[in-house]
């Protein structure tokens, strides 16, 4: 239980996925105008990495390991999110049209969302290390709080900086850091925020 929730504050504070290893930062920048279509967003991806994950966790150890078949993995991976992705992309146009034309391009653009892929990279990389390590994945439930935490904490990366790109809206930045200029410097800000997390011991 310790190691689980170790795991799980790590994915979302420490390891974050957009703060520690920049993955996902074109629909990161390109979405986070507004805090619901970036609520939304944030959500899809976080479904789409708890299917993914564990799913990729399984066929990783149950199919590919055993046969000796481990250098397919990077194409499999990518079939299992292309079709998870497609499913949430339907879910979405059927129960929320509004949602579904706000997020435009980037909803399809979740199958190839660096992060989501990075994520099961990672997971691939931490069954390897000893049962010892606090980030160490040895099974379907370490793998889908792993998931669970890394989606989380994507999610609040970009809702944090839509909430903070609104109120900027409403104050006067100088000309030359107008646009993607001041977005760069408060996620680095955010960025050297997050890093506080980095001692944490669980």
């Amino acid at each position: 239980m310790e190691h689980a929730i170790s795991l799980f504050i790590r994915s979302i504070f420490v390891d974050n996925m957009i703060f520690a290893s920049f993955l996902g930062m074109c629909s990161y920048l390109a979405v986070s105008k507004n805090v619901k279509t970036s609520l939304g967003l944030g959500l899809a991806v976080t479904f789409v990495l708890l299917v993914t994950v564990p799913v990729n966790y399984l066929l990783q150890t149950k199919v590919l390991d055993p046969m000796g078949l481990g250098y397919l993995s990077f194409i499999l991976f990518i079939a299992v999110i292309a079709g998870i992705t497609q499913l949430v992309e339907m879910i979405v146009e059927r129960f929320s049209p509004s949602l579904y034309n706000a997020l435009g391009i980037f909803l399809p653009l979740i199958a190839v969302n660096c992060a989501i892929m990075g994520a099961s990279l990672f997971m691939q990389q931490r069954i390897a290390l000893a049962p010892t390590s606090t980030q160490y994945i040895g099974g379907v439930g370490d793998a889908i709080v792993y998931a669970l935490g890394s989606g989380l904490g994507w999610l609040l990366a970009i809702v944090g900086l839509a909430a903070i790109r609104e109120k900027m809206a409403y104050t006067r930045v100088p000309k030359s850091f107008q646009g993607l200029g001041i977005t760069f410097i408060t996620v680095g800000l955010m960025a050297m925020a997050f890093m506080c997390f980095s001692g944490l011991k669980i």
